[in-house]
């Protein structure tokens, strides 16, 4: 974005810019209007919250926007705060064991300005770090609706530091908050304009001075240690390890004085802090009686106890059967594009081992997995549209209470729907749950929810054995995948029940959640979810799939037998001997060798299985001289020794149920390990689910076999 055309001094306009708020106060929306698709995303060193930078052009200067987690407050209760927090102040995470990002030259502090009096509360306290600070004042037109009014040039007055009115969505008010970002090296730091009761305010200095001395602190990070320490329990630590002795001593002293005088000293700098931004509200607010908002009128059904409940079911039934048949036709043609593909490389490359490798190894595998990506697109749509709506809060709400009845918290439905997506987005979204042992039962049975991964596997198996009828107002296909979604999370719950009544029994956690107004999605956000995730997903197909599909196609060709069937040449080779060593274990579950190597092969991640079958029967084609379609390949495969057919729609269900509930992704592993801090929590997911999986899937191939299918 390059809107500042006027010339300014380059060397004052600084250049790492932190873009901070409370969450649902338009942030994102902001972050995306500013920098566009010139985005990065990765994890901060040593951590696993999501670490999200983007760049904009002021002038010839190029400066890098850092979005930060959202966060209602500095002293942080929440591992996700605690990031946002640590970054501002200068902390590194860890007790300094690991680097953070650096501290940030500026911050832009977005501010709902239908909440303004919650969200001021972080913006004063960004303030008193004397970081050059611009206000950028979002939801104005939601505000005005309600029946409020902000004096954005008085508040500016009271709080000393720039405030402009913007519109992210429609890009009104950047023009200004460009303008105001080189003035910000001529502001000056202005001192504290809220005060508490003057015996806190001399405890609150002689602490200040004592942390300076002693870590060298600066003044901002030393006034907020100081307010830390003076409403914690805690006075065995500080940002840095071990409190000292003296300062420890002085705090007990303090507290005893605040005891006899009647001062909360846990309460007190909240309070003092809000009473001046409710000063500054009463100056800056113009405040109309107007009738009830939209959103009000939508919450009565949307909230509702029934008919919220059907609204959300009916939005995820009408997401999976988009889902399902609003993908065909794109698929095709990818599917068709690859054939074409396959059969051009096969008229340039001369016939042999190495253009086996490119077609039916490589391209085989990468293909029917990439096939798949406009299902994984329709769903980040919808996720993104939900979102971005204002529904996703609503749909915590409503789903609080089931929730609670299974020992989780409302807290943990974000992370868990998250997880349709991809479980390791979802286990780091736990960080926003305060209470440990929620948090671990939240990740221990978030990967439980089927993710964007397991969709291939449903697909490939619904469009082989499962006609597409319709059923009342929905086909047939789209109600088994629904199922399997209903499945895993009915799993959840019920694991999640277990966990929390045996050993992460935990007092019942009230839960408090903003409900934002609904607002009109901004497409330019949802587009780039959408292409960040595609971007990721094409990322694993072009290289771990890619490099499993080539070991598969090795291990699926060598050695090599002379004068043998095409099935027995794939059962002699070290692919088909690994399957057949698994066999007498899967068999139970109705699961063949060839099943047996797709489970091997996936254990990496789920969506592996689609290429390794892929893979598996391209080979196997290619040898016979045959040329068909995947799907009819799996329709007319029959076991050599029995002549049954390997798959039918009841192994097809099962193997469906069976990655529902086994834990297929290393790196959903190494995630929970470095969010639990060790291996016992990974170790007792991996096991859980494992069994839970097997003992499922017995069941259900079991039944079904007795029901005579």
């Amino acid at each position: 974005m390059n809107t500042q055309e006027k010339k300014t001094d380059t060397t004052t306009i600084p250049r790492y810019i932190a873009l901070v708020g409370n969450p649902n106060c338009g942030k994102t929306t902001l972050f995306n209007a500013l920098t566009g698709m010139k985005q990065r995303v990765g994890n901060y060193s040593g951590v696993t919250v999501e670490k999200k930078e983007g760049t904009f052009s002021l002038g010839s200067t190029e400066i890098t926007l850092l979005d930060l987690p959202g966060t209602y407050s500095l002293i942080s209760r929440s591992p996700d705060e605690k990031i946002a927090a640590d970054i501002l102040l200068g902390h590194h995470g860890d007790q300094g064991k690991t680097e953070l990002a650096e501290k940030p030259q500026a911050v832009i502090c977005v501010v709902d300005a239908s909440n303004l009096e919650r969200n001021l509360f972080l913006a004063s306290q960004i303030i008193d770090l004397h970081i050059p600070v611009i206000v950028a004042l979002t939801m104005v037109d939601s505000a005005e609706q309600m029946g409020i009014k902000v004096d954005a040039q008085k508040l500016s007055q009271l709080l000393g530091v720039p405030v402009v009115k913007i519109n992210a969505p429609r890009k009104t008010g950047l023009d200004k908050l460009l303008f105001a970002i080189p003035q910000l090296s001529t502001s000056k730091q202005t001192e504290r304009k809220w005060k508490m009761p003057e015996r806190v305010e001399d405890a609150t200095t002689e602490i200040q001075q004592l942390l300076k001395q002693a870590y060298q602190y600066e003044f901002p990070k030393a006034f907020f240690e100081t307010l830390r320490l003076l409403s914690s329990d805690d006075l065995h630590t500080n940002g840095n390890g071990s409190l000292d002795n003296n300062i420890r001593t002085k705090l007990e002293t303090h507290f005893q004085t605040f005891d006899k005088l009647g001062i909360d000293r846990r309460a007190v700098a909240i309070e003092s802090r809000y009473s001046w931004i409710q000063s500054v509200c009463s100056q800056v607010l113009h405040v109309e009686t107007v009738s009830q908002s939209l959103s009000d009128k939508l919450d009565k059904i949307f909230t509702h106890k029934i008919w919220g409940f059907a609204v959300f079911l009916t939005l995820m039934g009408f997401m999976f059967h988009a889902i399902f048949t609003w993908a065909n036709y794109p698929m095709e043609l990818i599917a068709s594009g690859i054939n074409f593909l396959g059969e051009s490389i096969s008229a340039i490359i001369p016939r042999g081992d190495f253009q086996d490798l490119i077609v039916n190894g490589a391209l085989a595998g990468v293909g029917a997995v990439v096939m798949f990506l406009p299902q994984i697109l329709l769903l980040f749509l919808f996720l993104g549209l939900l979102e971005d709506t204002g529904y996703m809060a609503r749909a915590a709400f409503i789903m609080d209470k089931l929730m609670s009845k299974f020992g989780l918290h409302g807290k943990s439905f974000i992370p868990l729907l998250s997880s349709f997506a991809c479980a390791i987005p979802g286990i780091m979204a736990t960080r926003t749950i305060e209470n440990r042992k929620n948090r671990i039962a939240t990740i221990l049975v978030a990967p439980l929810m089927s993710c964007s991964a397991r969709l291939p596997v449903y697909t490939l198996m619904i469009a082989t054995f499962i006609p597409n009828i319709i059923v009342g107002i929905f086909s047939l296909p789209a109600l088994i995948m629904f199922a399997m979604y209903i499945i895993g999370i009915v799993a959840a719950l019920s694991v999640a029940t277990f966990f929390k009544k045996t050993f992460l029994k935990s007092a019942p956690s009230i839960f408090l959640m903003e409900l934002p107004p609904y607002r009109k999605p901004s497409m330019k956000t949802v587009a780039i979810y959408m292409w960040e995730r595609a971007v990721h997903f094409l990322s694993r197909a072009g290289t771990i799939i890619l490099g499993v599909s080539i070991i598969l196609w090795f291990l699926a060709t060598y050695p090599k037998m002379e004068n043998a069937t095409p099935s027995q040449r794939l059962e002699n080779s070290f692919a088909g001997r690994a399957g057949k060593f698994i066999e007498p274990i899967i068999k139970p579950l109705g699961f063949n060798w060839k099943i047996g190597v797709g489970l091997i092969g996936s254990l990496l991640q789920r969506e592996v299985f689609v290429s390794t079958m892929g893979t598996m029967y391209n080979i196997e084609d290619s040898q016979s001289g045959k040329s068909s379609t995947l799907i009819e390949k799996l329709q007319n495969d029959v076991d050599t020794t029995t002549g049954k057919k390997i798959f039918t729609p009841l192994v097809a269900l099962c193997l469906m149920i069976y990655y529902v509930l086994s834990m297929q992704c290393m790196s959903t592993i190494a995630v929970t390990k470095r969010e639990t801090n060790g291996w016992k929590w990974p170790a007792v997911q991996f096991g859980y689910m494992t069994v839970l999986a097997y003992v499922v899937t017995f069941f259900v191939y079991r039944v079904g076999i007795s029901l005579g299918f």
